[in-house]
């Protein structure tokens, strides 16, 4: 096949490659760089092509390929690796709640709450609310590192308990937040 035949025949099917395209990726500007990808790929490579095979097929291959490799390379790109012993990185909070207690209630009523907490869940929850890690605080307090976790546990449970007790409900203290 020659190179303007390639390309005529590549150029009558840009309309269904597109749709192909946004199809797959359902965003106009990912679709945008699929289709040129594709095109890159398809011209660069078009001595591979077979004449007499399904032209629009072999396009529709390679736009597949390129798609299904940068979804892979997405997935692997957010997968997290965590050698640690007791799997630290991921048992550290990846999933991060938003602190803005200090823009809603007084901090000298969060402190009070905080203060009334028996000393045993109290200590380890103000330093892991300092920044210290799990590890840390265990090696700090000479406790094993899941007695260190459930205190923590507890000194929130204590607290949310707290805030029940002078709000009402949990619900209603969120709605009081958010008014």
């Amino acid at each position: 096949m020659s190179s303007i035949e390639f390309h005529t025949r590549f150029h009558n099917l840009t309309n269904v490659l597109q749709a192909f395209a946004y199809n797959l990726t359902k965003n106009a500007e990912d679709a945008k760089d699929l289709y040129q990808e594709t095109a890159y790929r398809a011209i660069t490579n078009q001595e591979k092509f077979n004449p007499g095979t399904n032209f629009k097929a072999w396009l529709f291959t390679i736009m597949k390929n390129i798609f299904i490799n940068n979804y892979r390379k997405r997935a692997k790109a957010n997968t997290i690796m965590d050698s640690t012993d007791n799997l630290y990185y991921l048992n550290s909070g990846r999933d991060e709640i938003q602190n803005n207690a200090e823009s809603m209630i007084l901090i000298e009523e969060l402190t009070d709450m905080i203060e009334k907490l028996e000393d045993g869940i109290r200590i380890p929850f103000l330093m892991h609310f300092q920044g210290f890690k799990y590890q840390e605080i265990a090696d700090y307090l000479d406790l094993p590192l899941g007695t260190v976790k459930s205190r923590i546990f507890f000194a929130r449970k204590a607290l949310k308990d707290q805030i029940a007790a002078s709000y009402g409900s949990l619900e209603e203290f969120r709605e009081l937040r958010e008014n």
